[in-house]
């Protein structure tokens, strides 16, 4: 089930001559993924929000934890400490099994899926995108769903530029949609 990790390994001489790093400990790697859900509704709705993380945590493998907000804002109707989302912070080969998962399972569940935009770059080698709804994970089960809801994934990587980060998750075989021709 981890044949990404073994990619990794085998591509990193490839990944050096490409990005010419002349030290195998400055080639970029994956750090962590976190997956994230804010749930607009989930504050005054506590079965909501524990069906949410229920979900992710199914998703991710992993026990997901129920975030609270640090300060109070009158406009959204939020005060401190109240129950907001739902995260998750994957390391090592959970990280691997749900990267594979995603590229091999979910990405191709989508509907018009053309690829993931190459603009989620952060400047600092992080990759971040959303999701629009969790049935496209095949762990989920749409009978024990309350409301149908996205996610924000982030891809971490310890790249130091964006360039360097794009080649790593296309030699990982991540599906960004295809360059446009721009004059």
């Amino acid at each position: 089930m981890f044949q990404l990790k073994a990619r990794y390994a085998a591509l990193k001489p490839e990944l050096s001559k490409e990005l010419g790093a002349t030290n195998p400990m400055l080639l970029p790697k994956l750090e962590k993924i976190v997956i994230s859900v804010g749930s607009g509704d989930g504050g005054k709705d506590q079965k909501l929000l524990q069906n949410i993380a229920d979900t992710i945590s199914l998703i991710a493998g992993q026990k997901a934890v129920i975030t609270k907000a640090k300060k109070s804002v009158a406009a959204f109707k939020i005060r401190q400490g109240m129950n907001v989302g739902v995260r998750v912070t994957l390391r090592g080969a959970k990280m691997f099994n749900f990267l594979e998962k995603l590229i091999a399972i979910a990405a191709p569940r989508i509907k018009d899926f053309r690829g993931f935009p190459r603009s989620g770059f952060d400047g600092a080698g992080n990759y971040n995108f959303g999701l629009t709804e969790q049935l496209i994970f095949p762990e989920v089960n749409y009978d024990d769903i309350v409301k149908i809801h996205g996610m924000n994934i982030t891809i971490v990587t310890a790249a130091r530029s964006d360039k360097e980060a794009l080649a790593l998750l296309e030699k990982l075989g991540f599906p960004f949609a295809k360059k446009t021709n721009e004059k």
